[in-house]
């Protein structure tokens, strides 16, 4: 699976949770980083190259800072020229059919401020409409998108959780199984090279690997449990 990450941001070099998330990309052929600000600072959009670039990949993603209930205006100006009638939609238009459109949100207020008794009154599910109408229309399969509240008040431990979520994010079919995690974190273990790990890391790396393994067999007989009584995991 090949994942293309549009970034809209104004002053990406400024931000912290932009920077953050752009260190903490897997080295990937399979995953492209694409800067609109960066890439078009005049405005002017290669509609062809991205349509392009949309093709070669099978999940898009926007990544941008919530900014009054929307996104940078770059983004909403490369939405109106690159999503064009008989490409994105219409007659023909089905060239982005069955892939998959994803958001990473960077959300300055509290969680709890996004649901009818917070502050600002409205779900995050209610304002990314948009993007789900969108998705629709063109045919593509709309992701839960991947939140992110309140970066710089996070602690180290949050960030490093939240980077592990946001690789999966970016990198794992049905990124939000259990399943899928699980093979994750164990091909990420096999792709580490021993020569370069502390002395007495690989033992430990095994040790987690077989916990991994060994709870998914446990996993595995209560699904087999729950399949015989008409229930599923």
């Amino acid at each position: 699976m090949k994942t293309l990450i549009i970034v809209s941001h104004p002053e990406i070099d400024e931000s912290g949770s932009q920077q953050y998330l752009k260190e903490a990309l897997p080295n990937s052929s399979d995953i492209t980083f694409h800067h609109l600000e960066s890439t078009y600072p005049e405005g002017k959009i290669d509609i062809e190259q991205e349509q392009q670039l949309l093709q070669q990949h099978d999940r898009i993603i926007f990544q941008f800072p919530l900014y009054w209930y929307a996104s940078p205006p770059m983004l909403k100006h490369w939405q109106d020229e690159v999503l064009t009638e008989n490409f994105a939609y219409g007659f023909g238009g089905n060239k982005l059919k069955d892939k998959e459109l994803g958001l990473v949100l960077v959300i300055g207020m509290p969680e709890k401020e996004y649901q009818v008794s917070g502050n600002e009154g409205y779900t995050l599910s209610a304002l990314t409409t948009p993007y789900q109408a969108m998705a629709k229309k063109t045919q593509m399969n709309f992701l839960k998108p991947f939140l992110i509240f309140q970066f710089h008040y996070m602690e180290e431990s949050e960030k490093m959780r939240m980077l592990i979520a946001y690789q999966q994010y970016l990198m794992i079919e049905n990124f939000d199984t259990l399943r899928a995690k699980e093979n994750w974190f164990l091909q990420q273990i096999d792709n580490m090279d021993e020569k370069f790990l502390p002395e007495g890391s690989q033992f430990i790396l095994d040790q987690i690997k077989e916990l991994i393994e060994d709870n998914r067999m446990e996993l595995d007989e209560i699904q087999m449990y729950l399949e015989q009584a008409g229930g599923s995991l």
